[in-house]
Formats: C-alpha cells, sequence, structure tokens
C-alpha cells in the first residue's frame, strides 16, 4: 500500500515531467510558475485513491488526474485575476509577476493542456471521463459567474450560496473521485456514489474555509482573521446573517457593509459579535458536520477490493473537515 506522501510524489514527478513546447516561453513560463507553486494537491490523490481503491494501478488514472490538477490551477489562475489579489501560497500570483494579458493567455493555455492530459486516458472510458470532465468544467464556470453576481446582492439565499459553491469547488472533488472510479471499471453505482462522497466533503471543505476565515487561530491558519469580513465577501456566515438579523442588529450589519473606509479591527471585531449573536457559529458548525455525515455515508457504503485505500480516503475527508489551516 502507498502512503500519501508516495502518491503525491507520483503526482508532481507527473506534473514537473510534461513536455511544452520551447517557445513562445513568455506562454509556458507562467503556466510552469503556477504549477510550481504547490498545493495539497487534494483532486489528483483523490482520482488515483478512487482508482486503486477498486484495484487497479493508480498510473492508469494520472493523465487525467494530472489534467484535473492543471484545470484547478488554471481556475485559481483567472480567479486571482478576477478578484485582484497579489498573493498565492504567499508568492507573488501570475499576473504580478508578468501582467494581466499574459495570466489570461497562460490560464487559456492550460485548460488545452489540461484536456491534453485527460485525452491519455485509456480508450475504453476516455468517452466517459471526458463527458463527466466537460460537464464539470462548464458548472466551475457557472458557480464562478454566481460568485460574482453574489458581490452585488444582500438577498442572496443559503440554497443560492449553497448551490454556488457546490459548482465552484465541490463538483471538481466528485469529479476526480468518479474518474478514478471509472477507469478502475468501478462499474456506475459506485462510481456515482464517490462523485456524492466528494461533493458533500467538498461543500463541508467550503464551508470550513468560512468558519476558519472568521473563527480560525490566525497562527495557525497562516493568514489574517477576518478578511472575508473586511472585504464584505458572501460566505455562509454572512447570507445566513443577513437572513437572521432584525432590528438594530439589521441596522448594525448593514451599516458595516456599506462602510466605505472603516477601522479593520472594529468591524471585523462588531460583525463577529454579532455572529456570535445571531447563533451563525452554530449554525455553520452544524450544516458542516451535516455534509461530513453524508459524505462518510456515501463512502461507507461503497464496496471495494483495497479496504486500506478505503480507510485513507476516510482519513483525508476527516483531515479536510477537522484542519485548522
Amino acid at each position: 500500500m502507498k502512503s500519501i506522501e508516495q502518491y503525491i510524489e507520483i503526482i508532481n514527478k507527473g506534473l514537473s515531467e510534461i513536455a511544452y513546447p520551447a517557445h513562445p516561453d513568455e506562454l509556458y513560463a507562467p503556466v510552469r510558475y503556477e504549477l510550481s507553486l504547490g498545493g495539497k494537491r487534494i483532486r489528483p490523490l483523490l482520482a488515483l485513491l478512487a482508482c486503486e481503491m477498486f484495484g487497479a494501478d493508480c498510473r492508469a488514472a494520472l493523465a487525467p488526474a494530472l489534467g484535473i490538477e492543471i484545470f484547478h490551477n488554471f481556475t485559481l489562475l483567472h480567479d486571482d485575476v478576477m478578484d485582484k489579489a497579489e498573493l498565492r501560497r504567499g508568492k507573488p500570483v501570475v499576473h504580478k509577476v508578468w501582467s494581466e494579458n499574459t495570466a489570461i493567455l497562460s490560464g487559456d493555455a492550460m485548460q488545452i493542456l489540461a484536456y491534453t492530459q485527460l485525452l491519455k486516458t485509456p480508450d475504453s472510458c476516455l468517452r466517459e471521463v471526458l463527458e463527466l470532465f466537460s460537464r464539470t468544467a462548464i458548472e466551475i464556470c457557472e458557480g464562478q459567474q454566481f460568485d460574482m453576481e453574489f458581490e452585488e446582492r444582500t438577498d442572496v439565499s443559503e440554497e443560492e450560496y449553497l448551490n454556488m459553491i457546490r459548482l465552484k469547488t465541490a463538483v471538481l472533488l466528485g469529479c476526480a473521485l468518479q474518474t478514478g472510479a471509472v477507469v478502475a471499471r468501478s462499474g456506475a453505482e459506485a462510481a456515482e456514489k464517490l462523485y456524492r462522497f466528494g461533493v458533500d466533503i467538498g461543500l463541508a471543505f467550503q464551508l470550513k474555509d468560512d468558519y476558519l476565515d472568521v473563527y480560525g487561530d490566525a497562527a495557525v491558519f497562516g493568514k489574517k482573521i477576518g478578511g472575508d469580513i473586511l472585504n464584505n465577501k458572501k460566505t455562509y456566515l454572512l447570507v445566513n446573517a443577513l437572513k437572521r438579523a432584525q432590528g438594530k442588529d439589521r441596522d448594525e450589519l448593514l451599516h458595516w457593509l456599506s462602510c466605505t473606509s472603516p477601522d479593520a479591527g472594529e468591524k471585523i471585531a462588531a460583525v463577529t459579535a454579532l455572529y456570535d449573536r445571531l447563533g451563525i457559529r452554530e449554525l455553520c458548525e452544524q450544516t458542516m458536520q451535516s455534509y461530513y455525515v453524508s459524505a462518510c455515508e456515501c463512502l461507507d457504503s461503497v464496496e471495494v477490493k483495497d479496504v486500506e485505500c478505503k480507510k485513507q480516503l476516510q482519513q483525508l475527508a476527516a483531515g479536510l473537515m477537522y484542519r485548522e489551516h
């Protein structure tokens, strides 16, 4: 049985061995840079674990797993441009090292490179994998569009928000797992259960991100607490605070959302106190737990050949759910 570290080594080796055209280097250097920034490699790891869980060699799913990781990093590259971000994983983002135009074009190239890897999927399941990936890719674009539209609204419902993060974040985890299962010829029912497991754990993962930005330990979280509050970012917490707040609480919340130059510490403290009064912290914890339990039930119901791989997936899910950063 391989360790998680060994799987990640296989993934990183695969990414490092991708052959790029020599020219124009200004197109491909940003791609190499973006992929060199690291990350947990969660999505390709899920694909490899799912493949081996059904008795196949994980390398059979390596090419599509790499394609999924390249696509994921493409979305981050373009997100950084749209959000006017300056850092990604502690390093300058592509559009700061080069330019916005270069970042957009190199991101476009990454999409194509992702499909180039997916085309290396075994012929017996190529069409199924491509259809799954293409559906997922357009859903991620839909999720990003919803996210942008929500910036201008104060009436986003909980259901709308959960659907947005399902599309923007969770479906790619489901896609990675289902891809590994399809390559291993797991059968439609098992592959679908793994997809649902991935989506539910993805929802719990994103909700945990929202939660940690307010209630995390800054020393462990790796960045300042309260960034989402300062930026009026629509999160599960803010959406539900807007839904629950009435009277003076609502007036105060709307004041902070409309304040153009607030004292950062004062705003974070005031909005956090509002969340506490409204029971938002507990609500987020309950919703996270609900998705985590649903994910675990899906995974538990899947019959596999390699029980140890299944245990690794269970441990990985627990790590995502109970992480502090």
